[in-house]
């Protein structure tokens, strides 16, 4: 039931994102959902898992966005690993834990993502509003995770995301 949920979770957010918040962006932003679950994925889960969730998650959002396939899961997967690497030493009970993640995740995505598209020879040009779209998006995804840590929170001790002994 674990694994199934961790695959419906990024098809329901990518649904929601390209759907849903598509409706409601903040200054023409919208959350980045997927990686939102990916941090998590890390924070809970460890440098390893974490990365592969992440790249796997880019890929799919790769897939469905079509324009560069890899960029989305290289910066995803590179985060996942940083915030893995870092969650031994953080107390996950507390919710500021998955609120900052967020928030460095979100930005060190971004410049993963202004990288890889420069060197992909992508036509970028670091403007204003480039920095206002990912100041933006911090805010989106921090205020999103809110509620998102919490549930992911219990979830991941007590509900259907907790890892048994049995494998």
């Amino acid at each position: 039931m674990r694994n199934f949920i961790l695959v419906l979770l990024p098809l329901l957010a990518l649904f929601l994102q390209t759907n849903f918040f598509r409706a409601y962006p903040l200054q023409g932003t919208i959350p980045d959902l997927i990686l939102i679950l990916v941090v998590f994925q890390a924070l809970f889960n460890g440098a390893y898992k974490g990365t592969i969730y992440g790249v796997l998650c880019g890929l799919l959002e790769d897939l469905y966005i079509g324009r560069f396939i890899g960029i989305n899961a290289i910066s995803k997967g590179i985060t996942a690993f940083v915030v893995g690497r870092l969650q031994g030493n953080v107390f996950k009970e507390n919710l500021l834990v998955g609120v900052i993640g967020v928030t460095g995740g979100t930005l060190l995505n971004a410049g993963l993502l202004f990288v890889l598209s420069l060197a992909s020879h992508d036509i970028y040009n670091l403007d204003r509003s480039i920095l206002v779209s990912i100041f933006y998006q911090v805010i989106y995804n921090t205020v999103i995770a809110i509620p998102m840590y919490v549930w992911y929170y219990h979830s991941a001790n007590q509900g259907v995301l907790r890892e048994t002994g049995d494998r």
